[in-house]
């Protein structure tokens, strides 16, 4: 097992649990894997998607490679099946590749999956450890993650559903707007948290300005208003970044959305349906959330003031995944954890995202999590709320 030296925080489960986690993302991801209609294994080539049978995979090579083949001094021992390292490692595999390489075929794929997770189960209960117990949950989490992205290229795609996620509603709040006094926000985890990210370490603490902050998401309707006013055609709030992503995509308002007998409707999965006032603008890339805050004469929320106002109790989050202003960037002391890969190679060029969405695993809906995307995704289910002053 791999040599973690400082120890990371693991969360205390014991080996059944870790068993029934592992299983529980397992269970979700076969239920895609199922719903995934025929021509889809592959699907189109495009910067935001993976082709489903690379995923399916790699989640298991992912499982293989830290839960049994990784050593004490580093290196790994093979896997169960020769070739899987040329085939489903992201850090070597580039993306652009992963439709053209011979991979396991769909039956294959799901038996390598099956016998890494027999093997992992007959690992935690013969000889469970606390570094095992460590990488049995990051393998867990990663599958989840995996899971989300599945959603999104059935929402990306207009792929039927095998069951209909929760719709995202917001409650009316008494307090549109919740007013905080210059004080400090706690940002990072602690140990004793259980199971966190190496982009979580450490707790710190940072002065953060009297402001105020949207009590929740900005809706649909409340977007259209931007929409409507010319917001894409205008200039004025736009970062150059913003209105290059603009000028070359050619966007003219959110991605699934569309003019229907003179009204906006929005696209969920397969079906069309009118713009909602209770419903989280969803699928927006951090350059249209920066424009239509800045149209209404506000910014979005640094993380310190999102975290500061998560303390509040009208304060309604985890009904989409909502940009920060700032980039995704190290804290202070950053070290990589085992699987460098995780975080260190997006610093400082993707957005940070807090929240959660209607498709994210309640598992990963804490406040502490930071989720990422490149600045122009829109495939994600990516909302906002806006700040003043601050």
């Amino acid at each position: 097992m791999y040599s973690m030296n400082v120890p990371h925080p693991v969360s205390g489960h014991t080996p059944q649990q870790l068993i029934d986690l592992l299983a529980h993302a397992r269970g979700k991801l076969d239920v895609l894997v199922d719903g995934l209609p025929a021509e889809g294994w592959l699907g189109p080539r495009a910067e935001h998607l993976n082709p489903p049978l690379w995923e399916l995979g790699h989640v298991a090579w992912f499982q293989e490679r830290w839960c049994l083949r990784a050593r004490e001094d580093g290196h790994f021992d093979p896997g169960l099946l020769p070739g899987t390292d040329a085939l489903y490692d992201s850090s070597t595999v580039p993306h652009d590749s992963r439709w053209s390489l011979p991979l396991l075929p769909l039956a294959a794929a799901r038996d390598y999956a099956g016998q890494v997770k027999a093997a992992v189960e007959d690992r935690l209960k013969s000889a469970f450890s606390p570094e095992l117990a460590y990488f049995a949950e990051l393998c867990a989490y990663h599958e989840l993650m995996h899971i989300e992205a599945w959603w999104m290229a059935f929402q990306n795609l207009g792929y039927a559903v095998p069951e209909r996620p929760p719709s995202p509603v917001l409650a009316s709040p008494q307090q549109p707007r919740l007013a905080f006094d210059a004080g400090e926000a706690v940002l990072g985890s602690g140990p004793e948290q259980g199971f966190i990210f190496d982009n979580e370490k450490w707790r710190h603490a940072e002065p953060v300005a009297a402001f105020d902050i949207d009590a929740q998401p900005l809706s649909e309707t409340a977007f259209a208003e931007f929409v409507d006013a010319g917001g894409y055609r205008s200039d004025v709030g736009w970062s150059e970044a913003g209105l290059a992503w603009r000028r070359s995509s050619g966007a003219a308002h959110p991605l699934y959305w569309k003019r229907d007998q003179g009204q906006w409707r929005v696209r969920q999965f397969t079906e069309w349906r009118p713009l909602q006032p209770h419903a989280p603008v969803l699928h927006v890339s951090r350059h249209e959330a920066e424009a239509c805050a800045a149209w209404m004469g506000r910014r979005l929320p640094t993380a310190g003031q999102w975290l500061r106002a998560t303390g509040h109790a009208a304060f309604q989050w985890g009904a989409a995944w909502e940009w920060m202003r700032e980039p995704f960037a190290p804290y202070a002391g950053f070290v990589a954890d085992p699987y460098q890969d995780y975080s260190e190679p997006w610093f400082h060029t993707h957005g940070e995202l807090r929240g959660g969405g209607p498709v994210t695993d309640p598992l990963l809906k804490r406040t502490g999590f930071r989720n990422f995307y490149l600045p122009h995704r829109r495939d994600a289910f990516s909302g906002f709320r806006t700040v003043g002053t601050g």
